[in-house]
């Protein structure tokens, strides 16, 4: 099951938070077609919003069609995203790359926008 975490500086909506957060598990296996999305009322419980809010991100999911609310039962997943799976030698490549940026001195938003650079130079906008 997913465990959101919201972080409230981030200048990010939290349901898009959620939104992305989802579409995260879903592209590295962690969830995968009729798994179980947590309730509001949990997700309420463990980040402290506004189930209003957990609700909308909810909807956006369902709206994309990665998700189906059945009245009475809860919220389901009904199709996976990308394929890279959490255990994917890439991860490991990656988990080591952002060490070594640590060991050399950039912090997270350093790290962020340097990774992103090399994204954007190897999938240019519209290449999806």
């Amino acid at each position: 099951m997913v465990e959101y975490r919201i972080d409230r500086r981030s200048g990010v909506a939290t349901y898009l938070q959620i939104v992305q957060q989802t579409k995260q598990a879903l592209r590295l296996g962690l969830l995968e077609p009729g798994d179980k999305l947590p309730t509001a009322r949990e997700v309420v419980e463990a980040t402290a919003i506004n189930p209003n809010t957990v609700l909308k991100a909810y909807r956006e999911l369902e709206r994309e069609g990665l998700v189906e609310a059945r009245r009475g039962l809860g919220t389901f997943v009904r199709r996976t995203l990308g394929a890279a799976p959490a255990d994917s030698p890439l991860r490991a490549e990656l988990a080591d790359w952002a060490r070594r940026a640590r060991a050399a001195g950039l912090d997270r938003e350093d790290t962020a926008a340097l990774f992103g650079a090399v994204l954007d130079e190897n999938f240019p906008k519209g290449d999806q």
